[in-house]
């Protein structure tokens, strides 16, 4: 067979045609589609330059959640002319010099992306000094220099970012709803506001204040001008060293949660981080101490040699690598262990125990092992043995009257739960939290909080039959004032609010008027409760990047409504508390998930005390 000729020459000049270098504006077009993904990314971007240069004041201006404006201005170091010129080009940086600096490096930012990234895709402007009286004005569009003077101004930085995306509109196509997007970029501010609690953060969105950090450098003030002062109070402090690392930051106990992962933050040598390792070590701190489906709220800051984690994971520099993860995920996990049995927070084995015994009693009556009809209640073993149902007395011992079996059981009630009733004698209240009584069954511990939630939630949502709300008018309305984005939720949602009790409507721009509030709240404060349902219902709605259904309207508005712990009771009033909490669908768990009742069986007890 004979050899094909092949011509070289011809083969060399086909393959180097199809590699080309691109030109720089492709190049930082690409590297915008990694960093820049959002208005969130750009003032991520832009805030921890800022940072980076020693700055004491940040301020952030937004217009249209970022779309059409971004301004940053700070009271950092500031640039020189040439500085100015040169941050402009694609990795260009004053972060580090070497590849080897990386093991080292300590600045929130380092690759030199950013900025060419954002001006390619904008219409950008920078302003810049090292000193007052004298800065550089660069002008830049698509990527390119179109005008540069001099001026007077401040010592400090300010960039300007105008119509992200305007010449990238498929980009601009995948960008969310307003809402979400500033919610996205308040979430990243939120998080530096805390990690640099000497750093003033003011953010306006539309000429109105959005956050605003003082920069006092105390950390539990940072904490609760950003989550709010009652959250706040309610965390322990946590201060913990394994070996070279150290876990600082605060943590909730494990009564006080959310429903997302929303307030958990995690920094790493003060960078804010996302990592599935470190989630997991909290999880498992909080294991068996949370309900189902609920989150603790944290802020820890993890330190760490630099030479012992990777920060150059991805162009966001959101994700690191720990060169001992183990190490790592028992650092996290101790400290917060730690910090919780220091500050009498850890409860008991039994109390676990005993959660667990009713949660599990729980899964059997949704498994349909327990049937719903008087002949088949009759001998179960959750009664008496043999105990006939018209054996109940029909009152308690201080007379409040008990449903009769035939109204339990009626079509319009659910999942009744007579056991709680049979032989009930209220003892008392222990912490002016919990009910302790007798029953049949043993003694029975009820968190009143959660019990009252449960009542409370089947009665809004309908469980028990229509029935209105009974409301009780204000003597003088009252003016509710919220920022933006709790404004256009409730707004959204007034109906359903309107519903539970309360009489609002809007009194212009982010105000409303409240005529009337629901006469289960009669002498707390009222407003504070609305208040607080419009941030866990905002709360929930970012983290879900949905508007609140009707059933969280509801759950909210029960536990708002609700008896608190510490709330003194009488004994007719926990005995009612009781009665109540026998017609619900779910005596165990509260639409939280967290347990109400928990049960010490007879037997049981005698055993601990070796009766039997």
């Amino acid at each position: 067979m004979a050899a094909t000729s092949v011509d070289y020459r011809k083969l060399d000049l086909m393959q180097s045609s199809r590699v080309r270098l691109l030109d720089p504006h492709s190049i930082n077009q690409i590297a915008a589609g990694e960093v820049v993904e959002r208005p969130a990314s750009v003032v991520k971007e832009l805030v921890e330059n800022a940072l980076d240069a020693g700055s004491t004041r940040i301020d952030i201006e937004l217009r249209d959640s970022g779309k059409t404006l971004i301004r940053v201005s700070d009271n950092g170091c500031g640039m020189s002319e040439t500085d100015a010129r040169m941050c402009l080009r694609r990795h260009a940086t004053s972060k580090i010099q070497t590849v080897e600096d990386l093991a080292t490096v300590s600045s929130l930012g380092f690759r030199g992306e950013a900025l060419p990234s954002i001006a390619s895709v904008s219409r950008f402007a920078l302003s810049s000094g090292l000193v007052d009286g004298c800065r550089t004005h660069l002008a830049v569009e698509g990527g390119e220099i179109v005008s540069e003077v001099t001026g007077t101004g401040p010592r400090g930085t300010e960039i300007t970012v105008e119509d992200l995306f305007y010449n990238t509109p498929a980009r601009l196509k995948f960008l969310k709803s307003a809402n979400s997007e500033l919610s996205a970029i308040l979430e990243h501010l939120s998080r530096y506001g805390i990690a640099f609690p000497a750093v003033a953060i003011r953010v306006t969105h539309n000429d109105q204040v959005a956050l605003q950090t003082t920069g006092s450098g105390d950390q539990f003030q940072a904490i609760s001008e950003v989550w709010g002062r009652d959250l706040g109070k309610g965390l322990c402090e946590a201060d913990f060293a394994l070996g070279s690392l150290s876990v600082r930051g605060f943590v909730s106990p494990p009564y006080l949660t959310k429903p997302t992962r929303s307030h958990q933050y995690l920094y790493v040598n003060g960078r804010p981080v996302r990592s599935r390792m470190l989630m997991a070590a909290v999880d498992q701190a909080y294991r068996d101490l949370t309900p189902e489906k609920r989150h603790a709220v944290l802020c820890l800051f993890l330190e760490i040699e630099p030479d012992r984690v990777d920060v150059n994971v991805s162009p966001t520099k959101s994700e690191v690598k720990f060169q001992s993860e183990g190490l790592v995920f028992d650092a996290i996990r101790s400290a917060i262990r730690a910090a919780l049995l220091e500050h009498g927070m850890m409860p008991s084995a039994s109390a676990i125990a005993l959660a667990n015994e009713a949660q599990a009693k729980f899964a059997l009556n949704q498994a349909g092992l327990v049937s719903f009809s008087p002949e088949n209640f009759e001998g179960h073993p959750l009664f008496a043995p043999n105990q006939p149902l018209t054996d109940l007395p029909q009152t308690t011992p201080s007379g409040v009257p008990i449903p009769s079996p035939e109204f339990l059981f009626s079509s319009t009630n659910r999942y009744p739960f007579m056991e709680l009733l049979e032989g009930l004698h209220v003892i008392g209240q222990a912490m002016n939290t919990f009910i302790i009584a007798e029953t049949a069954r043993g003694i029975v511990i009820i968190d009143q909080h959660v019990a009252h939630e449960r009542v409370l939630y089947e009665y809004l949502c309908g469980l028990k039959g229509p029935a209105a709300i009974e409301r009780q008018a204000l003597l003088v309305p009252e003016t509710l004032h919220l920022d933006r984005a709790s404004a256009l939720m409730l707004g959204e949602r007034l109906a359903e609010i309107e519903a539970v009790g309360f009489g609002i409507e809007p009194f212009g721009g982010e105000s409303f008027v409240v005529r009337c509030v629901p006469a289960a709240i009669r002498g707390k404060n009222a407003m504070r409760i609305l208040r607080d349902m419009v941030d866990e219902l905002v709360e929930g709605s970012v983290a879900r990047k949905l508007i609140p259904s009707r059933e969280q309207i509801w759950i909210t508005s029960a536990c708002k409504m609700a008896v608190k712990a510490g709330d003194s009771l009488s004994h007719a009033e926990m005995e009612k508390l009781i009665v109540d909490l026998a017609t619900t669908e779910n005596p165990y768990l509260c639409p939280h998930g967290r347990p109400i009742t928990i049960t010490l069986g007879r037997d049981e007890l005698l055993k601990k005390f070796y009766r039997k």
